[in-house]
C-alpha cells in the first residue's frame, strides 16, 4: 500500500468519527482526495449538510480538526 493510500484510509477512520454527528443531522461526509505533496485533504458534504449556513464551521471546527489531530499529515481540508 502506497503511502498517500495509508494517509488515505486514516482519513477515512478519522471521518468514521465524525460520521455519526453529521448523520445525525441528516449530512455526511466522504473524502475526495487528498494531496500528500501540499496536505491538502477534499471532502464533499452531502444531504443536509449541503447548503447548511453552518457548513463551513462544521468544515473548519469539526472535520479540519479532526482530522489534523487524528491524521498530522493533514494540513488543510477543503470542501469541494
Amino acid at each position: 500500500m502506497s503511502n498517500n493510500q495509508n494517509i488515505k484510509t486514516k482519513i477515512g477512520s478519522a471521518l468514521n468519527k465524525i460520521r455519526p454527528m453529521l448523520q445525525s443531522h441528516g449530512g455526511d461526509v466522504e473524502l475526495v482526495d487528498f494531496e500528500e505533496k501540499t496536505g491538502m485533504a477534499k471532502v464533499r458534504l452531502q444531504g443536509h449538510c449541503l447548503g447548511c449556513p453552518m457548513s463551513q464551521i462544521t468544515l473548519q471546527q469539526g472535520i479540519e480538526e479532526t482530522l489534523k489531530q487524528e491524521v498530522p499529515e493533514v494540513k488543510k481540508v477543503e470542501a469541494v
